[in-house]
C-alpha cells in the first residue's frame, strides 16, 4: 500500500510517494526491510532544493531523497526523530537554496481536526549517494 508523505517547501505542499508501513511501538526506531543501500559517491552536506523531486521516510532514522530520474541520497539522521517512521511526513523551513545538514525537519502529524499536527523537530545529516537495491 502507498501513501503520500507531504513536504512543505517554504510553505508549499508536495505530495511524495512513501511507503505505508510504521515502525513498531517501544523498539528503537530502526525498520528491519529498510532497502540496503550501496554507497556509489561522496558524502554532501546539501541538495539544491529544485533537484529534489521524491523523499520517502524509511524508519525514524533514515530517509531517502531522489533527486534523478534515478539519483538517490540517503540521510541518516543523526540522532532518532520520533514519530517519524510512523507519521511519514515533515516539513522544513529554510531561506537558502538547498537542503543542508545543519537544516532541521519538523515531523507533521495526521490528526482527525483542522489540520495537521507538528511534533518532533530532528536535525538532518549528510545526504550520500546510493544505489538501493530490492
Amino acid at each position: 500500500m502507498n501513501r503520500k508523505t507531504p513536504i512543505l517547501l517554504a510553505g508549499i505542499a508536495i505530495a511524495l510517494t512513501g511507503c505505508a508501513a510504521s515502525t513498531t511501538p517501544g523498539n528503537d526506531g530502526h525498520r528491519s526491510d529498510i532497502p540496503k543501500a550501496k554507497v556509489v559517491g561522496k558524502a554532501v552536506n546539501c541538495l539544491p532544493i529544485q533537484s529534489l523531486r521524491e523523499s520517502v521516510v524509511r524508519d525514524d532514522w533514515t530517509i531517502d531523497f531522489r533527486t534523478g530520474a534515478s539519483t538517490w541520497y540517503r540521510n541518516s539522521l543523526p540522532r532518532r526523530c520520533n514519530g517519524l517512521g510512523f507519521e511519514r511526513a515533515f516539513s522544513y523551513a529554510t531561506s537558502q537554496t538547498q537542503l543542508c545538514n545543519v537544516d532541521i525537519i519538523t515531523v507533521i502529524a495526521n490528526t482527525a481536526g483542522p489540520g495537521p499536527m507538528n511534533r518532533s523537530s530532528c536535525g538532518l545529516g549528510e545526504f550520500t549517494p546510493v544505489e538501493l537495491t530490492k
